[in-house]
């Protein structure tokens, strides 16, 4: 999913893009628009975020809300269909693959184990 961002705080700018850092676009070619105010666009679907109840989201809120509601926002408009389970994001309601994750830890247990065990031969080899 591509985002792109049009908020009047810039601080409410500033943490969108970093909590969708690796999803951001340029208007153009966003499949959803972020706004602060209440601004119905046409041209582009808009997620709210804001201190109202009709917002799509409200302030204040944690990174993993805000993807939620991104996605819950995006499957409601029917836009689903025009992207891939990969490209939408990871939503904290979903199960989590515990086999992967345990994958990952295991293998920087390993990196760290051996990084520890270089260092400790290279003191006592001098």
């Amino acid at each position: 999913m591509k985002v792109a961002i049009q908020c009047d705080s810039p601080l409410l700018q500033r943490s969108l893009e970093l909590f969708l850092e690796g999803h951001l676009s340029s208007l153009r070619q966003c499949d959803i628009l972020i706004r602060d105010k209440n601004i119905r666009d046409d041209q582009y679907p808009t997620f709210v975020v804001g201190v109202e109840t009709s917002s799509d989201l409200i302030k204040p809120f944690s990174k993993a809300q805000l993807l939620h509601a991104l996605n819950q926002k995006f499957e409601s408009e029917h836009y689903a269909a025009a992207i891939t389970p990969e490209e939408s994001f990871p939503s904290s309601e979903e199960g989590v693959s515990f086999d992967i994750l345990e994958r990952h830890i295991d293998k920087l247990t390993r990196e760290y184990k051996d990084n520890i065990l270089k260092a400790i031969r290279a003191f006592y080899e001098k």
